[in-house]
């Protein structure tokens, strides 16, 4: 088998191929993610906390004074940028929460979906039997019903 032939087997599994989709999809919803915290909850949170702009606050490292970020990067000084920081915090928060919520749905539905079982075992000879069988085929014993 050639490098070719395999690597085309390995790529067309299923398993890499819904890896992959997993990984596009992750990306998008990122991008989403960062959208709604920086242009929607940022701004309500500066609302309630006074005007204060999150991803603006930073603490200069060097002995410069700036008005803002952008003038303290601009100018090329250190600084530690705590209002991205929190930005990215509240980021993964909510990508977390959302993966969280979508699993306990497709868990949920998953159960509801979840077929009993079409056979169980008898107690007395351990033959497999139909779930709905009050006696064993094979040994004759008497089965209580299937819950």
């Amino acid at each position: 088998m050639s490098f070719v032939s395999e690597f085309r087997d390995f790529a067309m599994r299923g398993n890499v191929v819904d890896m992959a989709v997993g990984v596009v999809i992750g990306g998008a919803f990122g991008k989403i993610v960062s959208s709604f915290v920086s242009d929607l909850i940022t701004p309500l949170l500066g609302v309630f906390t006074g005007g204060t702009d999150f991803s603006s606050l930073f603490i200069n490292l060097s002995g410069g004074e700036y008005a803002t970020l952008a003038a303290a990067e601009e100018a090329g000084a250190a600084v530690l940028k705590i209002g991205v920081f929190l930005n990215t915090v509240l980021d993964f928060l909510i990508v977390v929460f959302a993966i969280f919520m979508a699993v306990k749905a497709m868990n949920q539905m998953q159960a509801r979906l979840a077929l009993p079982p079409a056979s169980r075992d008898c107690p007395e000879c351990c033959s497999a039997i139909p779930a709905k069988a009050t006696r064993c085929p094979q040994c004759t014993a008497p089965i209580a019903a299937a819950a």
